[in-house]
């Protein structure tokens, strides 16, 4: 497999990195439709873990079965495919070397009583992503839950581990807990502030929502206003993303969130294109359409990211 220059490009910006961790970024930005072109649609599926199979998967029920998104991430020409350890082991076989997949090493789940911290259980680790072939790991963390600096030693050692391993890790950055209110889930300011803590963390690829117009923080709204920090449209607020993920220097995937218009999805990529970020990663938007409806509608986000709509 060899790699473009836009691919290089981005490799080189992981400094201290082994070839090991490098090797397994180039595999999943070589991989699929936009292989070589330093844009990424990434697939997953945790969302039975965190919201329940009915809510999930029953609006397309031949979604329950996990070679169902074995087949649509690959068919569909992505860049990766990332699940909780069940949904990879129950088709890590039958589709090895098939696709770039991603172990989610982390979950919740909508059971656990609203007043608890935000926070997550450890459900895999680093040599279960090496048994299975994959090509990183995947973390969530909480800014803005008491439970906060506990997730972020628990990824901090994981990461250590992965990288002397030869493997990456993603970062699911979502702002919640006791300290943020709805709007400030999504604020511009959190966001950001988001993509900035993933960064120096240490993740190699940034997973954030697209975020609002909204700005949560006082001392931060003061800052924007003053520099004039530009937030009225959503591919402004990606660039403030990316400024924030060390300049541009870390990969930054935006979070498709839950089922809407399909009009409103191309929308999104259009303003993470222009924005400057670097793709979507995109589950229920995609899972939860029938199968030509999901391989049609990815074809167009691919046909966005590539600059042709």
């Amino acid at each position: 497999m060899r790699s473009t220059r836009h691919v290089q490009k981005i490799l080189q910006n992981y400094e201290t990195d082994n070839p090991g961790v490098k090797g397994n970024l180039c595999r999943i930005l070589m991989n699929g439709k936009l292989g070589g072109t330093g844009k990424l649609i990434i697939l997953p599926v945790d969302q039975g873990f965190e919201h329940g199979p009915a809510r999930s998967f029953a609006p397309n029920p031949t979604s329950y079965d996990p070679h169902y998104h074995y087949k649509l991430a690959i068919n569909a020409g992505l860049n990766a495919f990332a699940a909780p350890l069940g949904m990879i082991e129950a088709g890590a076989d039958t589709f090895a070397g098939q696709i770039p997949t991603i172990l989610k090493v982390n979950s919740a789940n909508s059971l656990i009583p609203k007043e608890t911290p935000k926070t997550q259980a450890i459900t895999a680790c680093v040599d279960d992503a090496l048994r299975l072939g994959c090509s990183a790991i995947g973390f969530t963390i909480y800014p803005g839950s008491s439970m906060a600096l506990e997730m972020f030693s628990e990824i901090s050692a994981m990461r250590e581990e992965a990288a002397a391993k030869g493997i990456p890790t993603v970062i699911w950055s979502y702002p919640r807990g006791e300290a943020l209110d709805k709007a400030g889930e999504t604020a511009a300011d959190i966001s950001s502030y988001a993509a900035q803590i993933a960064a120096l963390l240490g993740a190699h690829i940034i997973k954030v929502k697209l975020s609002s117009d909204h700005l949560s923080l006082p001392e931060a709204k003061k800052v924007y206003e003053d520099e004039e920090i530009d937030i009225s449209s959503q591919a402004a607020r990606v660039k403030d993303v990316m400024k924030s993920a060390l300049n541009g220097r870390r990969i930054v995937v935006f979070s498709g969130g839950s089922k809407k218009g399909i009009e409103s999805v191309y929308d999104d990529a259009r303003a993470i294109r222009d924005g400057g970020g670097n793709g979507s990663i995109i589950g229920r938007n995609s899972f939860q359409r029938s199968y030509p409806d999901a391989l049609e509608m990815l074809n167009n986000l691919i046909e966005i990211y590539k600059g042709k709509a």
